[in-house]
């Protein structure tokens, strides 16, 4: 179910399993696992510069599909700890910028798959929350710390309790993600905007992402992330999209980064995501 397309310095990864709204079971995830490593081991050819990952049909992702789950034999551990846990983190690790493009449903592990990509951009009426409490069961991938980090506890049990849905704009008008768009042209925009970094300085946008992850995951300081930013300018100023870029601002002309930049040294800190 699951598509890698590769052009013009793009990885498209398509969620294509819309009769089921690209819920996902154990070999779907491997599949998606497969195509982030396809993709990765082609960023580092330097043929891919940016990825979007998307679902195909009415909904982003349903979350896991239990339609053969039987709760008194089921490894929840195994899922979420062995495949879905280990598949996040590698997507936020990507090794370039990654958007997704998320209508309808996003729910459970679907909602996991946006918080591990750097951009988020929501339909207005994309359904985003934690419909468990329906289930028996709690809100996974993630969605605990998005929520409370972004709405605060109350809000946050708020949803968990009601198992109420939020809009795709409502879920921008709180923070949750970057951008809420029409659902009609969602996604010709965000391949627009994608288009447009694919072409931009990847080693320049890898750093920012590094750091972000490192404010978030070790609550940096304003001057300890002083300190990082001025590290991680020093290691782009030898690159030769910095040298571009600054020979394009004094002869007064568009820059042609070619994607090269500090992709192989990043700096130490954890991973996971970056957060939209």
């Amino acid at each position: 179910m699951i598509e890698l397309n590769l052009a013009d310095g793009i990885a498209e990864v398509v969620l294509n399993a819309p009769e089921k709204m690209n819920a996902l079971n154990a070999e779907a995830l491997a599949e998606l696992e497969q195509a982030y490593d396809d993709a990765a081991a082609a960023a580092s050819r330097g043929e891919v510069r940016a990825l979007l990952l998307r679902g195909e049909g009415r909904g982003f992702c349903a979350g896991r599909d239990i339609s053969g789950v039987t709760p008194a034999d089921d490894d929840v551990l195994g899922y979420l700890g062995g495949k879905v846990t280990p598949l996040l983190q590698k997507m936020s690790d990507f090794p370039a910028p990654t958007f997704a493009a998320v209508q309808g449903a996003c729910l459970g592990v679907g909602l996991g798959l946006a918080i591990a990509t750097d951009v988020v951009y929501v339909a207005e009426n994309a359904k985003i929350g934690s419909p468990f409490a329906n289930l028996g069961a709690t809100l996974d991938s993630g969605g605990h710390w998005l929520f409370t980090e972004r709405l605060g506890t109350h809000r946050t049990l708020d949803l968990i309790y009601t198992a109420e849905l939020i809009s795709g704009a409502e879920a921008v008008a709180s923070g949750l993600f970057s951008r809420a768009l029409p659902a009609e042209s969602l996604l010709e925009d965000t391949r627009g905007i994608v288009a447009k970094v694919a072409t931009g300085a990847t080693g320049a946008f890898l750093a920012s992402k590094e750091l972000v992850a490192q404010v978030r995951d070790q609550r940096l300081g304003l001057w300890e992330s002083v300190a990082r930013e001025n590290q991680a300018q020093a290691d782009l100023c030898g690159t030769a999209d910095y040298a571009e870029g600054f020979a394009a601002f004094q002869e007064k002309r568009k820059p042609e980064f070619t994607g090269v930049g500090i992709r192989d040294s990043r700096s130490s800190g954890p991973g996971g995501p970056a957060g939209p």
